[in-house]
């Protein structure tokens, strides 16, 4: 945490840090397990059940751990990921074979589109969609709520 305060205070990107690799790494090993226990549980509940599909939603740094999280859990089966452009998860990215929604934010200040649209190429998914609007990291449209709840109402309905 030192090691991005400082980055933040000299005004340079801490994303761009050769530890910022290794922090998320270190982060996803201990939160996937955790959402796979979660998973667990859930399947368990009467209400619930383990033959529903599963879908996952992250954005910014929930897309980060999405990522390595549908890349690893069979059991989602659709995800809207999106905010997030980084070199080291291109092969896992290359992994994922489920329906995606991607989002991007064109003046992303912390992902370059480049670095994005490279990520999302890299996607192994049959079907995958880029949604790409203007504005910053933070200025994602309220209508990509809406336009997600499609997506997943299309491939996690149990029909």
């Amino acid at each position: 945490m030192a090691l991005i305060q400082e980055r933040e205070a000299a005004g340079e990107p801490f994303r761009s840090c050769p530890e910022w690799p290794a922090l998320n790494e270190t982060v996803a090993a201990q939160l996937i397990p955790d959402w796979q226990t979660t998973l667990d549980a859930l399947q368990k509940l009467e209400s619930v059940g383990d033959s529903q599909p599963v879908g996952y939603y992250g954005l910014s740094q929930g897309g980060e751990m999405g990522i390595r999280l549908v890349a690893a859990e069979p059991r989602i089966n659709a995800a809207v990921l999106g905010l997030v452009g980084s070199d080291w998860l291109i092969d896992i990215a290359a992994r994922i074979t489920i329906p995606v929604e991607f989002v991007l934010q064109w003046d992303d200040e912390g992902h370059p589109r480049d670095s994005v649209m490279k990520l999302f190429d890299a996607l192994g998914s049959a079907e995958k969609t880029l949604h790409a609007n203007p504005g910053g990291h933070f200025r994602v449209p309220s209508f990509e709520i809406d336009s997600s709840i499609r997506f997943f109402a299309r491939h996690l309905s149990s029909s």
